[in-house]
């Protein structure tokens, strides 16, 4: 299998852990708030990670050079692996994960696992994987 179709295969299922996290109603119910919050916001770090490399793959595979996330999301952008209506929540989400890294403090850490719990973090992953997996 060639590093393509690896990256994107281990973007994809990091992305079904994030997703359950994010998705299943009962966790919050068997889990304390703290443990809750760290899992979520490591799935969370787990799944840009491997989007942004997953994304740097396809790029590479076309001769295209990019060594940041912002500029790997950019180029996708350009060449149609994601819809240009979703720049402005890539931002979000690299914004959230440079504040992740630094976050020390409880109540930094709750507002931040509301914000990577709302859907359109879920939705602008999975439109990602889609894009991604059409050019496998």
């Amino acid at each position: 299998m060639e590093k393509y179709s690896r990256t994107v295969e281990k973007f994809r299922k990091l992305l079904n852990k994030f997703k359950e996290i994010v998705e299943n109603p009962v966790f919050p119910e068997l889990f304390k708030e703290e443990f809750l919050i760290e899992i979520t916001t490591k799935r969370f770090e787990y799944t840009y990670e491997s989007m942004w490399k997953a994304i740097k793959e396809f790029l590479r595979k076309q001769g295209i050079e990019c060594n940041s996330p912002k500029s790997c999301f950019s180029e996708a952008i350009k060449e149609g692996i994601i819809p240009e209506e979703y720049e402005r929540i890539l931002s979000e989400i690299v914004m959230m994960r440079n504040r992740l890294v630094h976050i020390y403090d409880e109540e930094s850490a709750k507002d931040l696992f509301q914000k990577i719990k709302e859907k359109e973090i879920l939705n602008t992953f999975e439109v990602s994987l889609k894009g991604l997996e059409k050019e496998i």
